[in-house]
């Protein structure tokens, strides 16, 4: 090729005008040079990549660039025809500030006579699987030095029973974070009583038996959600009593509530859920192609206005249709949220029950995200720091408390 040709191809590369896209600090990075218009010319390497925390390897750049900064980068390319002449393109690359470090994180007051630790965590085992459930301050919170409002209760039941809760205390409450608190664990101890769970499931193999009427298997079920009213009614009186001697107001520990009281029977496993407020709690099969909203969010039909465990007013006709009973020969996921997860990733309700949006959601988890984070459920030693770790993901807008349960 003449040489006239080769300095020709080159300077047309030199002078072609290249926008690397930003990157953010502590945020993975990744830019693939598209050469299809330059077939003849090759990437040799990239000078002063060093302080980016780049690396350039195949016409990738990728990495996790430490610090803000405008970055002037050398292309040294050369022709395939000329490889012994080597010549360099100059671009920038600017690397934006991590938005998380704009954000302060002030520790909680310690000596609070309510203080709850600014996150929490558990795992532990779950009926015949295993559970992870952590909770996190948001960063709203964080900024300002004020506590965690989300709680959540896992426990053991007699007979091979378990139940997880899951609340989120209103920002506007004074005491959310003690709302929450006695909401789950109230609940999870009404239901740690033999007496109360040998009804439940004297029921339970009634409904589902073949050997009994429509009427008798309807009866049974009435029981059933009978008994979880007075579970649910239980947890607000708890409340109640509990602001009465402490000299507050009930809405001052307004709480949202959902739970999951969970036993595997001979004929499958049977999930009692109840939700009031914006939680989801969701049951996911194994390839995804069925996924089910065991609780109605306060949304939709149940519009106008957060619900709230503390409110009278939820105690009404329509609880009836706050308690889902579903019996499956098996599951892959059991999960449940507050919004601080749900609002970033599903963003609204009819995404719950779409196999799509739950598929990516674990993809997420499995790492696919912009901070390369992932949960692994399968060498599971360290899945509540994981997820803790996970959860700290950046969502524009959404700085809520984050809890999250699965069951898997």
């Amino acid at each position: 090729m003449e040489k006239s040709v080769i300095d020709r191809k080159k300077e047309e590369f030199k002078e072609v005008y290249w926008v690397l896209k930003n990157a953010n600090s502590d945020q993975f990075y990744e830019f693939i040079f598209d050469m299809e218009d330059f077939p003849d010319i090759r990437i040799k390497n990239i000078d002063n990549l060093k302080e980016t925390g780049l690396l350039f390897e195949n016409d990738r750049l990728s990495g996790v660039p430490a610090a803000a900064n405008v970055h002037h980068l050398d292309i040294q390319f050369f022709h395939t025809a000329d490889p012994h002449t080597v010549e360099i393109k100059k671009v920038q690359l600017l690397i934006n500030a991590n938005p998380k470090d704009l954000w302060k994180n002030i520790p909680s007051d310690i000596h609070d006579e309510f203080y709850k630790p600014d996150e929490d965590s558990y795992k532990g085992k779950f009926s015949d699987k295993r559970i992870v459930v952590v909770s996190k301050r948001g960063r709203s919170h964080a900024h300002e030095g004020n506590f965690r409002e989300d709680d959540f209760a896992v426990r053991n039941l007699p007979a091979d029973w378990n139940i997880i809760s899951v609340a989120d205390g209103a920002g506007s409450a004074k005491l959310a974070r003690k709302g929450s608190e006695i909401a789950t664990k109230s609940i999870n101890r009404f239901f740690d009583s033999t007496t109360i769970l040998h009804k439940i499931e004297e029921n339970i193999r009634l409904h589902y038996s073949t050997d009994y009427s429509p009427q008798v298997q309807y009866e049974a079920h009435q029981n059933i959600v009978r008994i979880l009213y007075e579970g649910v009614l239980n947890t607000h009186n708890t409340l109640e009593t509990w602001s009465s001697e402490h000299d507050f107001s009930l809405s001052d520990l307004n709480t949202t509530l959902i739970f999951a009281l969970v036993k595997k029977f001979s004929f499958g496993y049977v999930i009692m859920s109840f939700g009031v407020g914006d939680c989801p709690v969701n049951l996911i099969d194994s390839d995804f192609s069925d996924v089910k909203l065991l609780n109605p969010m306060d949304v939709g039909e149940f519009s106008g206005g957060t619900r709230f465990i503390t409110m009278k007013e939820i105690f009404n006709d329509q609880i009836v249709s706050r308690f889902e009973m579903t019996r499956v020969d098996d599951f892959a996921y059991l999960v449940l949220m507050t919004d601080g997860i749900y609002d970033p990733k599903f963003a609204t309700e009819n995404k719950l029950e779409d196999p799509e949006s739950w598929k990516a959601f674990f993809n997420d988890l499995n790492g696919n995200n912009d901070d390369r984070r992932k949960v692994d459920f399968t060498n599971d030693k360290e899945i509540a720091q994981e997820l803790l770790h996970w959860g700290d993901f950046w969502s524009r807008g959404n700085h809520d408390d984050r809890t999250l349960a699965i069951i898997y």
